[in-house]
C-alpha cells in the first residue's frame, strides 16, 4: 500500500512515526565554574552558559520543569598543574556540583565526564613523559581516582571520555572495590580526533597547549576501528557506550546499534550545535532543522542523546502533545 493517503492526513501521519523522541532521550551538559552569582553566557555556544554552584538551583528546577531528568557536568577548575590534581580533588569544582545538584533534588541523574584535560596545565587528557606523550598506564590511576571521587561525591553514572587503553577496567575494578558496584559506566567508546569540539574547548577551557590528540582519539577515516574499540570497552564492563560526535557520524552510530546488544549514546557536540544556531540567526534554515537532526540521531540507532538543545527540544515536545491531545 501507498502511504501517502496516510502521509496527508496530519493525524495518522503522527501516529504511524517510525522513529520518535522523548524528553526522557536527552541528557543536558552543563558547565560549572568556581565562584559565585555566575550565570554567563558562553561566546562560542549561543543560550548556554557557565554556571557558579550557588546558582545551579534555577537551572535544574527548569530543567525539572521540563522533564529533562538527566544531566552531565563539565566543570573549570579554579586551579590546574600537571598531574590535573583538582580534577580528583574531593573538594574540587565537580565534586561540589555533584553534592549541591543531589541537594537540590533527588530526582535528576548526574552523569560526570571523566578526562584531565580542563584539570592539567597542559590541557591533554592523561599525565605526560619527558616526551610530551601520554603516558597510557600511568593516566588509568588518575583516572580511576577521579572516578572514585565522583562517586563518593554523589555522582549516578561515571562517563570515561579520555580515550585511554583499558581505562574502563581500571575504573570498574577501582569502584567495585570501594563499594559501588552499582554505578553504571557510560564510556567515550568511539571518540574522533574530530574538528567539531571547537565551541567546548572554549567553555571548558581544555584546548591542548601544544600538538593534538589523535594519537589517543580515532581517527576519522575508520569506521571497523570504531567497532573495536567498543567492543573492547564492553569486554571491560562498560554499560553504555558513547559515540562523539553524532551528525557527521550516523553511519558508526548504525553500525553499533546494528552490531551491539547495548545501549548507544550519541554526543551531539558543539561545534554541530554552534553551528545550526548560527544558521538560524542568519536566517539560512529553520529551527524546524533541530527536531530533524534529532530524529537522524534517533533513528540511526542512538538510545539517548547528550545535547545542548536539549531545553528548546523539551518545549517544542510538550507543545506538540498539547496540540495533539
Amino acid at each position: 500500500m501507498r502511504m501517502r493517503r496516510i502521509r496527508g492526513n496530519k493525524i495518522l501521519r503522527k501516529m504511524t512515526e517510525e522513529t520518535t523522541l522523548r524528553v526522557s532521550d536527552f541528557i543536558y551538559p552543563l558547565f560549572v565554574v568556581e565562584g559565585e552569582d555566575i550565570k554567563s553566557e558562553i561566546p562560542s555556544m549561543p543560550g548556554i552558559y557557565h554556571f557558579s554552584i550557588d546558582r545551579l538551583g534555577e537551572e535544574i528546577h527548569e530543567l525539572e520543569d521540563l522533564g529533562i531528568k538527566s544531566v552531565i557536568l563539565f566543570g573549570i577548575p579554579s586551579y590546574k598543574d600537571e598531574l590535573g590534581s583538582s580534577a580528583y580533588d574531593e573538594n574540587g569544582i565537580i565534586q561540589k556540583a555533584v553534592r549541591k545538584i543531589k541537594s537540590i533534588s533527588k530526582n535528576i541523574l548526574v552523569i560526570t565526564d571523566v578526562c584531565m584535560c580542563e584539570y592539567t596545565s597542559h590541557g591533554h587528557c592523561g599525565i605526560l613523559n619527558e616526551n610530551g606523550d601520554v603516558e597510557n598506564d600511568i593516566t588509568l590511576d588518575y583516572l580511576s581516582k577521579i572516578a572514585l571521587s565522583h562517586a563518593k561525591a554523589g555522582a549516578d553514572v561515571i562517563a570515561p571520555s579520555d580515550m585511554m587503553d583499558f581505562r574502563v577496567e581500571k575504573i570498574r575494578k577501582t569502584l567495585d572495590e570501594n563499594g559501588f558496584k552499582n554505578i553504571p559506566i557510560m564510556a567515550y567508546s568511539a571518540k574522533y580526533a574530530s574538528n567539531f569540539y571547537g565551541p567546548f574547548r572554549d567553555a571548558a577551557d581544555s584546548a591542548p597547549s601544544f600538538g593534538d590528540r589523535k594519537s589517543y582519539q580515532m581517527d576519522y577515516h575508520n569506521g571497523k576501528e570504531a567497532m573495536r574499540e567498543i567492543a573492547l570497552d564492553l569486554d571491560e564492563d562498560s554499560d553504555f557506550i558513547i559515540v562523539k560526535p553524532a551528525l557527521s557520524y550516523l553511519d558508526i552510530i548504525k553500525q553499533a546499534k546494528d552490531t551491539f546488544n547495548t545501549n548507544i549514546v550519541a554526543y551531539n557536540v558543539s561545534g554541530e550545535y554552534s553551528m545550526v544556531k548560527n544558521a538560524i540567526k542568519a536566517g539560512l534554515v529553520s529551527e524546524e532543522i533541530i527536531y530533524e537532526i534529532l530524529i537522524s540521531i534517533k533513528r540511526a540507532g542512538a538510545k539517548l542523546i547528550i545535547t545542548y538543545h536539549a531545553k528548546e527540544m523539551a518545549e517544542k515536545l510538550r507543545k506538540e502533545r498539547n496540540d495533539f491531545i
